[in-house]
C-alpha cells in the first residue's frame, strides 16, 4: 500500500521471515511508493506482487510495471470475495484492460467501511504467492488472461476470460495517481456538470424493459472486453474513446433516431462523462445509477461482475 506500518513491526516480520528461511533476502523500504521512486524500487526485481488496497497504488504498480515490463500478480478483496490474476505478462493483458478507468470517488466502500473477511487475504493470498511461483519456475499455465473470481460463502471459484483493449492509450510515464483517480479541483466545473445530468435506478430501467417499450436507446460507453465478459439485454456498444474522439457521437445520434438515450457503464462514472460529452453536442440523456455492476447485483444475478 501507500502507507507502512511502524519500523518497529517491519523489523519483527523481517525476523520472522529469517526463523523461517534464512537464506530469503527482505529489503525493506521505508517510505511510500509514489511516481517518484516506483520504477527505482521495483526494476531489480523479477516479479511484483500486487497486495494493496486502493485504486491509484494499483494504476501505479500496473503502469511501473508496464514501462519496466514486469508481470504484476494482482490480488484484491472486499467482504466475502476476492479476485486475483496475472497482468503484464508475456503479451497479456494489463490492470487498465479490467479497469480502464477509476470508479468515481465514493463509490466503492473502503474495506473499514465494507469489511472483509479475515482468512479471505490468506486464500487469494497463496493465489498470488503460487502464481509467483510458476513465473519464477517457468512451469505450469498462469492465469495471465483469466481472472479468477472466489466467493466464500458459496465457496465457489469463477474465471472470466481478459484480452488486451486495443485501444487502449499507451503508457509512457508514470502520473499523479491521487489527481487521476479523485476530481481535480481544475475539473469541479465539470464534475458539477455531470451531477446535473439525470440519472435513473437499475429497478426503473428493469421496469422500462418489462413494459416492453421501444422508444428510447440503451447505450454501453465500455470497452469491447468488458462487453464480451457481461451485458444488460438489449444494449448498443460505443466505447467511451469513440465518444471522445467524435466518431461515436454521430453514431449515438443515428442510434437515437428521435429515441431518448439512456447510458451506462460498469458503475456510472464512464457513462456520466459520456453523456457530458454529448451533452455538449445537443444530445440529452439519462446516467444508470450504479451501471451493469448494479445491475447484476440487484437485478439479474447471472450477469457476471467483474
Amino acid at each position: 500500500g501507500t502507507s507502512w506500518v511502524g519500523k518497529p513491526k517491519i523489523e519483527s516480520a523481517k525476523n520472522r521471515i529469517h526463523e523461517i528461511n534464512p537464506h530469503c533476502q527482505v529489503d525493506l523500504y521505508e517510505t511510500r511508493l509514489s511516481s517518484e521512486n516506483a520504477l527505482d524500487i521495483l526494476k531489480s526485481y523479477d516479479v511484483v506482487v500486487d497486495g494493496t488496497d486502493n485504486f491509484p497504488t494499483r494504476y501505479l504498480v500496473n503502469d511501473a510495471c508496464v514501462l519496466l515490463n514486469k508481470p504484476n500478480v494482482y490480488g484484491s478483496i472486499f467482504r466475502f470475495e476476492g479476485q486475483a490474476t496475472v497482468f503484464n505478462y508475456e503479451g497479456g493483458p494489463n490492470y487498465r484492460d479490467l479497469y480502464p478507468e477509476p470508479p468515481p470517488p465514493g463509490m466503492v466502500p473502503s474495506c473499514a467501511e465494507g469489511g472483509v473477511l479475515g482468512i479471505l487475504p490468506g486464500m487469494i493470498g497463496v493465489i498470488q504467492a503460487t502464481e509467483t511461483i510458476k513465473i519464477v519456475l517457468g512451469e505450469g499455465t498462469t492465469l495471465s488472461g483469466r481472472l479468477l473470481l472466489y466467493n466464500s460463502l458459496d465457496m465457489t471459484f469463477r474465471e472470466l476470460k481478459l484480452r488486451p483493449n486495443p485501444v487502449r492509450p499507451v503508457i509512457e510515464k508514470l502520473i499523479d495517481y491521487e489527481q487521476f483517480c479523485g476530481i481535480p479541483q481544475a475539473k469541479a466545473q465539470e464534475a458539477e456538470s455531470k451531477m446535473a445530468i439525470p440519472e435513473m435506478t437499475v429497478q426503473d430501467l428493469k421496469q422500462l424493459l418489462d413494459s416492453g417499450a421501444d422508444d428510447f436507446v440503451l447505450l454501453d460507453v465500455r470497452n469491447p472486453n468488458e462487453y464480451e465478459i457481461a451485458k444488460i439485454p438489449g444494449s448498443v456498444l460505443v466505447p467511451l474513446p469513440d465518444i471522445e474522439q467524435g466518431s461515436g457521437v454521430a453514431k449515438v445520434k443515428e442510434l437515437m433516431n428521435s429515441h431518448r438515450l439512456i447510458a451506462h457503464c460498469k458503475m456510472g462514472g464512464r457513462s456520466a462523462k459520456a453523456l457530458g460529452i454529448l451533452k455538449e453536442n445537443g444530445i440529452e440523456g439519462t446516467n444508470l445509477k450504479g451501471g451493469i455492476t448494479a445491475w447484476s447485483q440487484e437485478i439479474d444475478s447471472s450477469v457476471p461482475q467483474y
